[in-house]
């Protein structure tokens, strides 16, 4: 992974795990241990899914540029179907406080998309290649007439 894209990523986990810590502190307090948990859980949850999403869409975005805005638009809906499934499936557990969860979950993924915004807002991304310099001193070594 270059290093922007690293930074990128970082900018958007680092609050996002911040934001995840305060949420588990609220949730231990309000709710005990089980909202403590339901927290980690919803923020661990958004972590994986966004980074992992974030990953896939840059490195289509570097190998098929054409193919960027199709597959950010299937990333999304695919994110939003297993989502669907993993909530599905712990719908009647009791490990967890499943308000907790949710409400971290929702606050996580505020933060991410935020953050990620604002490192793609403040990111100096070049849009034309630099040329090398032996490439000019080749091209002005002819005559000028």
């Amino acid at each position: 992974m270059p290093s922007s894209d690293f930074r990128t990523l970082l900018r958007a986990a680092v609050p996002t795990a911040a934001v995840g810590g305060v949420a588990v502190v609220i949730s231990g307090v309000l709710a005990g241990g089980k909202g403590a948990l339901g927290a980690v859980i919803g923020t661990v949850v958004v972590l994986v899914f966004m980074g992992a999403g974030l990953v896939v869409l840059e490195r289509v975005a570097k190998s098929f540029p054409h193919l960027f805005q199709g597959m950010g638009l299937l990333l999304y809906m695919t994110q939003i179907l297993v989502l669907f499934v993993f909530l599905a499936v712990i719908k009647d557990t009791t490990l967890f406080n499943p308000k907790a969860f949710a409400s971290a979950l929702v606050a996580a993924t505020l933060v991410w998309i935020a953050a990620q915004a604002r490192a793609h807002m403040t990111a100096k991304t070049l849009y034309v290649e630099p040329e090398s310099p032996a490439v000019d001193k080749a091209e002005k070594s002819g005559s000028s007439a």
